[in-house]
Protein backbone atom coordinates (compact mmCIF):
# COMPACT_ATOMS: atom_id res chain seq x y z
CA UNK A 1 0.00 0.00 0.00
CA UNK A 2 1.56 3.21 -1.28
CA UNK A 3 0.99 6.65 0.27
CA UNK A 4 0.87 9.62 -2.04
CA UNK A 5 -0.24 12.52 -0.14
CA UNK A 6 0.58 13.34 3.45
CA UNK A 7 -2.10 16.76 4.40
CA UNK A 8 -1.00 18.75 7.81
CA UNK A 9 -4.32 20.59 8.91
CA UNK A 10 -5.54 24.07 7.35
CA UNK A 11 -4.17 22.15 3.73
CA UNK A 12 -6.94 21.76 1.24
CA UNK A 13 -9.31 18.68 1.81
CA UNK A 14 -8.66 18.79 5.63
CA UNK A 15 -11.25 21.30 7.10
CA UNK A 16 -13.90 18.92 7.98
CA UNK A 17 -11.48 16.99 10.28
CA UNK A 18 -10.22 19.73 11.73
CA UNK A 19 -13.80 20.68 12.64
CA UNK A 20 -14.34 16.64 14.04
CA UNK A 21 -10.61 16.66 15.46
CA UNK A 22 -9.31 20.02 16.29
CA UNK A 23 -5.71 20.43 17.47
CA UNK A 24 -5.35 16.56 17.79
CA UNK A 25 -5.03 16.21 14.27
CA UNK A 26 -1.87 15.99 13.15
CA UNK A 27 -1.94 14.74 9.11
CA UNK A 28 -4.38 13.22 6.65
CA UNK A 29 -3.32 10.58 4.59
CA UNK A 30 -4.15 9.58 1.32
CA UNK A 31 -3.09 5.56 0.87
CA UNK A 32 -3.63 3.47 -2.34
CA UNK A 33 -3.98 -0.60 -2.24
CA UNK A 34 -3.39 -1.39 -5.51
CA UNK A 35 -4.27 -5.13 -4.67
CA UNK A 36 -7.36 -3.97 -3.27
CA UNK A 37 -8.12 -1.12 -6.36
CA UNK A 38 -9.49 1.09 -3.05
CA UNK A 39 -7.81 4.47 -1.52
CA UNK A 40 -7.97 5.16 2.05
CA UNK A 41 -8.24 8.04 3.75
CA UNK A 42 -6.46 7.80 7.05
CA UNK A 43 -5.85 10.51 10.04
CA UNK A 44 -3.37 10.45 12.24
CA UNK A 45 -4.54 12.18 15.73
CA UNK A 46 -3.01 12.73 19.00
CA UNK A 47 -5.02 10.57 21.90
CA UNK A 48 -2.01 11.16 25.15
CA UNK A 49 0.01 13.89 26.12
CA UNK A 50 2.02 14.57 28.92
CA UNK A 51 5.46 14.79 30.30
CA UNK A 52 9.06 13.52 28.78
CA UNK A 53 12.43 14.16 28.89
CA UNK A 54 14.71 12.29 26.54
CA UNK A 55 17.23 10.64 27.98
CA UNK A 56 20.81 11.87 27.54
CA UNK A 57 23.34 10.20 24.96
CA UNK A 58 25.95 10.34 27.85
CA UNK A 59 26.45 9.00 31.22
CA UNK A 60 28.01 10.87 34.20
CA UNK A 61 31.29 9.30 34.15
CA UNK A 62 31.72 9.74 30.10
CA UNK A 63 34.20 11.76 29.00
CA UNK A 64 33.28 14.39 26.55
CA UNK A 65 34.77 16.81 23.78
CA UNK A 66 33.97 20.81 24.22
CA UNK A 67 34.76 23.12 22.10
CA UNK A 68 35.91 26.23 23.63
CA UNK A 69 37.53 29.08 21.89
CA UNK A 70 40.73 30.26 23.31
CA UNK A 71 39.45 33.89 23.85
CA UNK A 72 36.54 32.79 26.24
CA UNK A 73 38.76 33.04 29.36
CA UNK A 74 36.17 32.77 31.52
CA UNK A 75 34.85 29.26 30.25
CA UNK A 76 38.15 27.91 30.03
CA UNK A 77 38.34 28.79 33.39
CA UNK A 78 35.11 26.41 34.21
CA UNK A 79 36.00 23.48 32.42
CA UNK A 80 39.33 23.66 34.42
CA UNK A 81 37.57 23.41 37.29
CA UNK A 82 35.24 21.08 36.28
CA UNK A 83 37.78 19.03 36.03
CA UNK A 84 38.63 19.25 32.06
CA UNK A 85 41.89 18.64 30.02
CA UNK A 86 43.01 20.13 26.86
CA UNK A 87 43.45 17.86 24.24
CA UNK A 88 46.18 19.95 21.95
CA UNK A 89 46.10 16.95 19.16
CA UNK A 90 42.10 17.26 18.20
CA UNK A 91 41.85 21.10 20.07
CA UNK A 92 39.00 20.29 21.62
CA UNK A 93 38.59 19.87 25.90
CA UNK A 94 37.87 16.65 27.79
CA UNK A 95 35.80 16.39 30.62
CA UNK A 96 33.70 13.86 32.52
CA UNK A 97 29.45 14.58 31.24
CA UNK A 98 28.55 14.79 34.88
CA UNK A 99 30.88 17.85 35.48
CA UNK A 100 29.24 19.74 32.88
CA UNK A 101 25.72 18.72 32.83
CA UNK A 102 23.02 21.31 33.25
CA UNK A 103 25.74 24.08 32.54
CA UNK A 104 26.43 26.65 29.57
CA UNK A 105 29.22 23.79 28.78
CA UNK A 106 26.94 21.07 27.73
CA UNK A 107 25.51 23.35 24.69
CA UNK A 108 29.24 23.23 23.78
CA UNK A 109 29.62 19.48 23.45
CA UNK A 110 30.65 18.77 19.99
CA UNK A 111 27.58 16.88 18.50
CA UNK A 112 29.77 14.52 17.05
CA UNK A 113 31.08 13.52 20.18
CA UNK A 114 30.96 9.92 21.14
CA UNK A 115 31.59 9.39 24.61
CA UNK A 116 35.20 8.51 25.62
CA UNK A 117 35.94 5.93 28.18
CA UNK A 118 33.80 3.38 27.86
Amino acid sequence: MKSRLNLKPGQRGTKHLVEKYGAALLYVRYRYDEERGVRLKTVEIVVEEKPWRPRSRFREEDLVQVMVGYSEQDLRAKLKTAGGRWNAEDKVWLVRYGSIRGTELECRILDDSRPLGR
